[in-house]
């Protein structure tokens, strides 16, 4: 420390002494430089340097408060999805158990459905079978009445003979001509 106030001491001496130069001394010019030059650095920069800080200070608290709020809105935000959510897993729940009831409801009426349809069926089956039925004994009678009546008239044709058939002729004439008289 001896040393460096005696460097100032004497480069105050040489600076009376008129004579100017360069002091290769580095341990003895470096402190006295640093002091200098810190010393207009703080006096002149503590109010740009201040004002750096503040202006710095200020964004970091507004950055924080922006920040702060948007977590805030994220956290309204969030409960409301939230509560969103739950709503509609209520009514997902409350859709997919209407939607087996109805499924169950729209089984039943098919069933329903299809049993009437298969009885109706039935019905039409059973009055076709029965028209059909009906259709072949009326066939069955029509010819068993036409091989009675081929019969019948073979039976007549080969018992008739020529007197019998005029004999039955005449009374046949006889009986129109009396029903004749009996209309006039």
């Amino acid at each position: 420390m001896k040393n460096i106030t005696d460097s100032f001491a004497s480069s105050v001496r040489w600076s009376f002494a008129g004579s100017f130069g360069f002091n290769t001394d580095i341990l003895a010019t470096n402190p006295i430089n640093l002091s200098v030059v810190l010393g207009v650095v703080i006096f002149f920069g503590k109010g740009v340097l201040s004002d750096l800080l503040d202006n710095r200070k200020l964004r970091i608290l507004n950055t924080i408060r922006n920040s702060e709020e948007l977590q805030g809105g994220a956290i309204e935000r969030l409960e409301k999805a939230r509560a969103r959510l739950q709503k509609v897993e209520r009514e997902a729940e409350q859709f997919r158990a209407n939607g087996y009831s109805e499924i169950e409801r729209e089984k039943l009426n098919l069933i329903k459905s299809t049993y009437k349809t298969l009885e109706e069926l039935e019905n039409y089956k059973n009055e076709t079978i029965r028209f059909d039925h009906q259709r072949a004994v009326q066939q069955v009678r029509q010819q068993v009445f036409q091989q009675v009546l081929k019969g019948a008239r073979g039976t007549l044709n080969s018992s008739l003979n020529k007197e019998l058939h005029l004999r039955t002729i005449r009374d046949n004439i006889d009986t129109f001509e009396a029903m004749e008289e009996i209309t006039d």
